[in-house]
């Protein structure tokens, strides 16, 4: 990737001067992004550096002050304490991050993905119309789960596109958006999903030495109908062969919000004495994906991998040592995208993704205002990967 990087054509004027708020809950990912944004730009020899166009190019952090302070009620305001005037502005939201608390009348409260999106909203406000361009960088989707109608209810993805818009964000990046075509409610501006897989399959292939990346040994799986782009691509890339679950629900009964799930019922070739890859955008409960390792196992899979780009673990981590200490499963494979808790980084079963590098390469190249396809498309750099693992080369 270093050699990538002094390839990369960023020669262009940016856009503005740079300048990233990474609200508070994700502050550890902003301050990592901020670190290679420093670097490289240190790094990188330019002979505009002197030219003002090019002024305040090089700094020592690329993030501003700014907070969201609350009042006893519980209600708060955004504050911006430096100028962004002119700024080329990247704002990093982890609307998931529900360790954060506030007061609120003397009670302790933990933040909702909507106290999030709030205060997202109030630094937007705060920033008056007076940045050159805003880019909201949202890894998790607000409400991406309701991104469509089917009986008399709320599309609240597609408004909070809509009122990110019409407040003055230019550019949303998303990443894995749970259905790409909620863009659809903003047809006029800049909307990206970026996968992770390529740091999926680097994270595979650093962590686990025995593998065979070949369809006779190896195939990926969609634990429903729902994810089967994401694991096509993968299986292609690859080179494999993919199969995948459908969930038959009873629609007589609604439990927690939905129809429960009967069965999982499997479509593709037999599964004997391979490695499945399990391949999903997020573990919610992570219920999905148990019943399918399991299904997996009894069809005699081998090893069993299960990538999802957001590991919420909503229901705790207990399922996952018990699967993982019975033989059920052998890694789990999620990104830094969303908060992550000590408990979870500590598992022997866990494998962190850090996504921190590639979003600095988006954040750099589009502020030079450059093109950010060849990051869109990891497939070049998931086959070099692939072919130094074969070669038995580590992969770093």
């Amino acid at each position: 990737m270093a050699q990538r990087e002094e390839k990369r054509n960023l020669e262009t004027i940016p856009v503005g001067s740079l300048g990233m708020i990474p609200l508070e809950g994700c502050r550890a990912l902003g301050e990592k992004v901020d670190n290679y944004l420093v670097k490289w730009r240190t790094e990188r020899e330019s002979e505009h550096k002197e030219s003002l166009a090019f002024a305040g190019y090089q700094r020592e952090s690329y993030i501003l002050k700014a907070n969201v302070p609350r009042f006893g009620s519980g209600e708060a305001k955004g504050m911006i304490l430096e100028s962004v005037r002119g700024t080329d502005l990247y704002l990093l939201v982890d609307v998931a991050n529900y360790s954060l608390t506030y007061s609120l009348c003397g009670h302790e409260n933990h933040m909702s993905p909507d106290d999030h999106y709030q205060d997202l909203k109030r630094i937007i406000a705060a920033v008056g119309g007076k940045a050159r361009r805003i880019t909201v960088i949202m890894p998790y989707l607000y409400e991406s789960r309701q991104h469509k109608r089917t009986a008399r209810e709320s599309l609240d993805c597609a408004l909070a596109l809509q009122e990110m818009v019409s407040m003055g964000v230019d550019n949303i990046i998303t990443f894995d958006a749970h259905d790409p075509r909620v863009q659809n409610a903003i047809p006029l501006h800049g909307f990206e999903t970026v996968q992770p897989i390529y740091q999926f399959v680097k994270g595979l292939l650093k962590h686990v030495t025995d593998l065979a990346i070949d369809s006779g040994h190896m195939m990926i799986i969609s634990p429903d109908e729902g994810g089967m782009s994401r694991a096509i691509y993968m299986a292609n890339v690859l080179g494999l062969d993919m199969g995948m679950f459908y969930k038959r629900r009873d629609y007589t009964r609604i439990i927690n919000g939905r129809n429960p799930i009967v069965a999982h019922e499997f479509l593709g070739s037999s599964v004997e004495g391979k490695d499945m890859v399990i391949i999903d955008d997020m573990i919610s409960s992570g219920e999905s994906v148990l019943e399918v390792a399991t299904a997996l196992k009894e069809r005699k899979a081998r090893k069993i991998f299960i990538c999802a780009t957001f590991g919420l673990f909503t229901n705790g981590l207990e399922k996952f040592d018990r699967a993982y200490e019975s033989g059920m499963i052998d890694r789990v494979l999620t990104t830094n995208l969303v908060y992550q808790t000590p408990e979870l980084l500590k598992r022997e079963w866990y494998i962190d993704c850090d996504m921190s590098k590639y979003i600095a390469y988006l954040i750099d190249t589009l502020n030079h205002d450059a093109s950010i396809s060849d990051l869109l498309d990891p497939n070049e750099r998931i086959q070099r990967a692939v072919a130094r693992y074969k070669a038995g080369e580590k992969i770093d």
